[in-house]
């Protein structure tokens, strides 16, 4: 798909750049890029370096230096919901739903796209989720809140993710949730030329045995967590594929490794499972990239939601179909 015109979009808790490149391949154009992280922002940059990137805190952004912008999006922090957690929600001092909702007030976006972990889709955050809803109605939009895995677009994981979508009521009733694209490639699809790029003998082996999708890829925060693949269930299952999970590698299998090798995966690797695009850089040392991976919300996913963004919002769009045939829609 392509956009005949690029539309704006001010992202908030942008980290290492999943839904910013998704964003970005669906045609919106970023005014500013908001990123606590130092190596996260330095990310961002790296890729984008035509980007305005803020290297700080939201609460220090003002959304009326972006007035009527397009597209509000943010990934906000998941570990007030995040079952690994003590889920407190509202109580959490890094909930910052609240600060989304300032930045709708000021900003008046014409549309909203937050994302976080499943978990905020459970029952005891219901008041929570039906007030920032409620919220979002004062001040004249219609939101819906929609339960996505990254499987259904093409990313070889499950990675469930909560989305909230909200535009202002003239918009919103054009809006369609996206569609499923179809069965995602395995792990061993994926990683196989990496897994091979120093002559590995057994790289096709491997990739025979890791015919499955990736647990879910989990980064870890800076107090807890390091470069593995996650607790002990997720390394079982890694294990399963094929994958040592218990850390990350430096570089593939050499030419000399035993064909019955279990690998590890390198940052590369991860990159490549959590959606990003081959081209997509990450500055930092091999935890901090392999935290901005893991933390990231699939590209893929965000390209999705934000094509249906875009036509909601009037976009001239161009979507090639499986014989080829192009089609122009416009909202």
């Amino acid at each position: 798909m392509t956009m005949t015109s690029r539309l704006s979009v001010l992202e908030i808790c942008a980290g290492a750049g999943g839904q910013s490149s998704g964003l970005d391949a669906a045609g919106f154009s970023h005014e500013l890029a908001v990123e606590i992280d130092r190596d996260a922002a330095a990310t961002l940059r790296l890729n984008r370096p035509g980007w305005d990137v803020k290297e700080g805190d939201v609460r220090e952004v003002s959304g009326r230096s972006y007035k009527g912008i397009d597209l509000l999006a943010g990934g906000v922090p998941c570990p007030p919901f995040s079952i690994a957690g003590k889920q407190l929600g509202a109580d959490d001092e890094r909930d910052l739903f609240p600060e989304a909702i300032r930045l709708v007030r000021e900003a008046r976006p014409t549309a909203v796209m937050l994302e976080n972990v499943r978990g905020l889709a459970s029952t005891q955050f219901t008041p929570y989720r039906e007030s920032i809803l409620d919220a979002l109605d004062k001040m004249g939009y219609e939101a819906k809140w929609q339960l996505f895995h990254a499987s259904a677009f093409g990313v070889p994981q499950l990675r469930p993710r909560f989305i909230l979508v909200a535009m202002k009521r003239r918009n919103f009733r054009k809006f369609e949730w996206p569609r499923p694209v179809g069965t995602p490639p395995t792990v061993g699809e994926v990683l196989k030329p990496l897994m091979a790029s120093r002559g590995w003998p057994g790289a096709e082996a491997w990739a025979r045995r890791a015919n499955s999708i990736a647990p879910t890829i989990v980064g870890g925060s800076r107090k807890h967590g390091g470069a593995d693949l996650g607790p002990t269930r997720a390394k079982k299952a890694w294990l399963e594929l094929g994958v040592d999970g218990k850390g990350i590698a430096d570089e593939p299998p050499a030419p000399d490794a035993p064909i019955g090798l279990i690998p590890r995966l390198t940052n590369p690797m991860a990159a490549r499972i959590q959606g990003f695009y081959p081209d997509w850089r990450f500055a930092g040392k091999k935890t901090s990239t392999y935290r901005q991976i893991g933390n990231a919300f699939p590209p893929p996913v965000a390209k999705a939601i934000g094509e249906s963004i875009a036509v909601a919002l009037g976009a001239v769009v161009t979507r090639r179909t499986s014989t080829g045939q192009e089609l122009r829609a416009v909202s």
